[in-house]
């Protein structure tokens, strides 16, 4: 089976009418050459659910036949970019018939289905024009395609309509910026329309910008009600949680993160609300959430400990012990992290995953919320930031310089809990409280590299006693591990400043 080919698109789109002329490109100086290409036929199916699910997540799927890359794409939002850059992933037209989406497509974008089935929702027409703008040196840089779309539905012409798109060739030619500049200068003054909307979704109508099945929703100020509140919670680390999960499916860099502290996020976050929330139906959600940030974890966890111990070994003095450090830990960490991947992506595609999806999307709709919740959010919720504060403060007690590591991780863990408890309601309440969160982040990492020395100590222990270790490899992992006890007690010893500017910005939100 082919496997999927994905590729960076950043092109501009605009509104043109059906008698537009296209200028010469060349003697208005956009370029220093422009190719005009003979125009061709395209044929796309689109495909999604019956509800245009994916289109309100603002992806695109279709299959489409003629021209150079004929074949099905999905194009999918890309994080941190504005509406002209998305990924588009692509398989060949034999990966599956019009109505048969391809099942490595299906998998990516699983998490936002609802388990809804795809079908075919639309079909264009496109005969296009293309023009390749290149440089002197007849380089590539942009190509304009001049598009007259047809819609077509049940076999008839429901509307016709013209658009222009302009797209990024070589993405890395310091001269593609001052082309797209000259080229949307033009399109602009010669009245074409700047617009955002696919083809299809301008096909389909307004109930594609609809918003998707989990929205963003909008926190409510002090005298609003709790429940808003939790709404507003819950769908950010929900929609957070499904985008990263697709990223998983995709394996981009980050996505395990990011989709593990979006499941913890949300597990915090049950815990913290459980005062305003039915025991049962949190619990459970609770529960599922733990094991999926377990089954995340491992990946998680063994990359970070293959990154941090391959960078400290270039940190000895010898560079033979670097050498046989990174070695051992690559030999013995590395089946670890294929093994660990692999037990992960298997459970993002179980029926226990998808049911956990399901639930939490409809929970960050109608939470499940109790009476206590239709009350004002500045009654309910200051006391349940105080309660896991004050639970940090006692785990903060237990700990010593020159104590055990336990305690200190129990303190991270403590500490995490208020963090997004802080987090959840920073937006309700302002700036004290934002202010407490950001004091809190600061907390949690230096205890997270605090427990990631001591991690680290064990698993040098572990590779040191493997039969395959050397005498001379031992040695040097000796030399590592007690780099990693070094950075243990540094640790301990930064935690004491971070506390100390937590514990003020907690007396300014009124908890100590």
């Amino acid at each position: 089976m082919t496997p999927p080919v994905t590729h960076r698109e950043v092109e501009l789109k605009f509104r043109v009418h059906g008698l537009f002329q296209m200028p010469d490109l060349v003697e208005l100086g956009v370029a220093p050459q422009a190719h005009v290409g003979e125009p061709f036929e395209m044929e796309a199916v689109y495909h999604d659910t019956p509800e245009l699910t994916l289109f309100r997540w603002g992806v695109t799927l279709r299959r489409r036949e003629g021209g150079k890359d004929a074949g099905w794409h999905m194009k999918l939002p890309v994080a941190g970019a504005d509406g002209t850059t998305r990924d588009e992933i692509h398989l060949p037209l034999d990966a599956g018939a019009i109505g048969s989406v391809p099942a490595s497509l299906v998998q990516i974008v699983a998490p936002l289905l609802h388990e809804l089935p795809l079908e075919p929702v639309v079909r264009l027409s496109t005969m296009r024009t293309p023009t390749v703008l290149a440089n002197s040196d007849g380089q590539p840089l942009v190509e304009v395609v001049d598009d007259i779309v047809t819609v077509r539905h049940e076999g008839r012409t429901v509307s016709v309509f013209r658009e222009i798109e302009v797209e990024v060739i070589a993405d890395d030619d310091p001269a593609t910026s001052d082309v797209m500049r000259r080229m949307t200068a033009l399109l602009l003054e010669s009245g074409a329309e700047p617009s955002s909307v696919s083809k299809a979704a301008s096909a389909l109508g307004p109930r594609t910008a609809e918003p998707p099945d989990v929205p963003a929703v909008r926190a409510p100020g002090p005298s609003g009600l709790a429940v808003d509140a939790i709404r507003s919670t819950l769908s950010q680390h929900v929609r957070s949680l499904l985008l990263a999960d697709v990223g998983v499916r995709r394996d981009l860099p980050d996505s395990v993160h990011q989709m593990r502290v979006s499941a913890r996020r949300l597990r915090s976050t049950l815990g913290a609300f459980a005062p305003l929330l039915q025991q049962e139906q949190s619990a459970r959600l609770r529960e599922e959430l733990k094991w999926i940030a377990s089954e995340l974890g491992a990946i998680r966890d063994t990359e970070v400990m293959m990154d941090r111990l391959s960078s400290h070994a270039a940190d000895l003095v010898d560079a033979s012990d670097s050498e046989r450090c990174r070695e051992a830990v690559a030999s013995i960490l590395g089946p670890r992290l294929a093994a660990a991947r692999s037990s992960a992506l298997a459970a993002l595609r179980s029926d226990r995953h998808q049911q956990l999806v399901d639930d939490l999307m409809d929970a960050a709709v109608a939470p499940p919320v109790t009476n206590d919740a239709y009350r004002p959010c500045e009654e309910v919720m200051p006391s349940l930031v105080t309660d896991t504060w004050r639970r940090l403060v006692r785990s903060v007690t237990r700990m010593r310089i020159d104590g055990p590591s336990a305690p200190w991780h129990e303190a991270r863990i403590k500490a995490k809990q208020a963090r997004y408890t802080a987090e959840a309601i920073e937006d309700v309440f302002g700036k004290s409280m934002r202010r407490l969160a950001n004091a809190l982040a600061e907390v949690t990492e230096v205890l997270g590299d605090h427990q990631d020395a001591y991690v680290a100590q064990n698993v040098l222990r572990d590779i040191a006693a493997q039969p395959s270790t050397s005498g001379a490899t031992g040695m040097s992992l000796g030399l590592l591990f007690e780099y990693e006890c070094h950075v243990e007690m540094h640790d301990r010893f930064r935690f004491k400043d971070e506390w100390a500017r937590a514990q003020k910005r907690a007396r300014s939100a009124g908890l100590a």
